[in-house]
């Protein structure tokens, strides 16, 4: 029986056509590399030269997470090959109600992905600028986290070296959670009574103690409660209290008695432990003595303790022995301004 050529033309048509959706329906249902792990990607809520950060649903623990996605091709070398595995080390280690907690991290070719906990009302920095300034009753409460929480890194031997407010993030219950360890240090505890001393600038100009921004090895402890110091000032002020736009400026403000604006009103006791705290390092009161200052006496109005979505393990504690967390590597094709420093190449100490 003869076949009309043109009805054989259109079948064969027919079958390019399906065996075409067939392939594009195959390749629409390949999972990306955070899709075969169980996260879906959703809205950017952060983005800096070289890495996002993005909100994502985890499948496996039934609520949002943090996801920030480091590019290879544009992080400095410096960054991906010794402060992004530093930061996953050290923030492995780390259980503690006011530390966000990291929950995994993946590498491919192109990209390093750490998932961590997600903090829903942002950052303390856009709390200031939303409300101007804050309130003593939340800064101190607040203070007294963000002291408590260096307190229980430095016993362990850590230190930050990123204190800001942009780092410290606000849980669904307005709790402070330090984030971005990405200059912390491990093994900086002192050893037989001598605390070892660190040499590299890192961290941003305006939240830098003096001796970092003289360049001499320092005490990074203390430049860390020396941030903490500069984070009070900008909660209750809601302005920094040094200029950081012209560098001469800047070291001789650091070196002198802080100065403070007439507006907004800010109590005597509360001015009085700012000025204990920015002093020269020698002088500078370390984290029990602050916590035992006449401000931080006053009282706290109950608040809403942190209840994650995340099982996380409460405060103080240490970490379970075998952690589920894992870097883990794979080799696809899958292809902040936070920080102002000068690096040294060579990291000492």
């Amino acid at each position: 029986m003869a076949t009309d050529p043109a009805n054989e033309a259109q079948s064969s048509n027919c079958h390019a056509t399906n065996e075409q959706e067939q392939g594009a329906t195959r390749a629409e249902k390949k999972l990306t590399v955070l899709e075969s792990h169980g996260f879906i990607l959703g809205k950017t809520i952060g983005a800096g030269n070289y890495a996002t950060v993005k909100i994502a649903r985890s499948e496996k623990h039934g609520c949002d997470v943090a996801v920030k996605i480091v590019s290879k091709f544009l992080a400095p070398s410096a960054n991906l090959n010794t402060y992004l595995p530093r930061e996953v080390q050290v923030i492995k280690r780390l259980r503690h109600a006011n530390i966000i907690r990291f929950l995994q991290a993946i590498e491919t070719s192109h990209r390093v992905y750490i998932i961590m906990e997600y903090a829903e009302n942002g950052s303390l920095i856009d709390i200031i600028r939303r409300d101007k300034n804050i309130d003593e009753e939340r800064s101190r409460r607040w203070f007294r986290q963000l002291l408590n929480v260096l307190a229980f890194c430095h016993e362990r031997g850590i230190v930050h070296r990123d204190v800001k407010c942009e780092n410290l993030l606000m849980d669904r219950y307005y709790n402070l959670k330090l984030s971005d360890f990405g200059f912390a240090r491990g093994q900086m505890k002192s050893q037989d009574g001598v605390a070892p001393l660190s040499e590299t600038f890192c961290g941003s100009f305006a939240y830098a103690s003096p001796e970092i921004l003289r360049g001499i090895p320092y005490k990074p402890q203390l430049s860390d409660i020396w941030a903490a110091g500069v984070v009070l000032y900008t909660m209750v002020f809601g302005r920094l209290p040094f200029d950081e736009s012209v560098w001469s400026k800047l070291l001789k403000q650091v070196q002198s008695k802080v100065v403070f604006p007439d507006t907004p009103k800010v109590s005597r006791p509360c001015r009085a432990l700012i000025v204990r705290i920015l002093v020269p390092q020698r002088l500078r009161p370390q984290i029990p003595e602050i916590l035992s200052d006449e401000w931080m006496a006053i009282p706290l109005a109950s608040a809403q303790t942190s209840t994650n979505d995340i099982a996380f393990v409460g405060e103080g504690s240490e970490p379970e022995k075998s952690s589920p967390e894992t870097i883990e590597s794979k080799k696809s094709s899958d292809s902040n301004k936070s920080i102002a420093n000068d690096e040294k190449n060579n990291e000492t100490n």
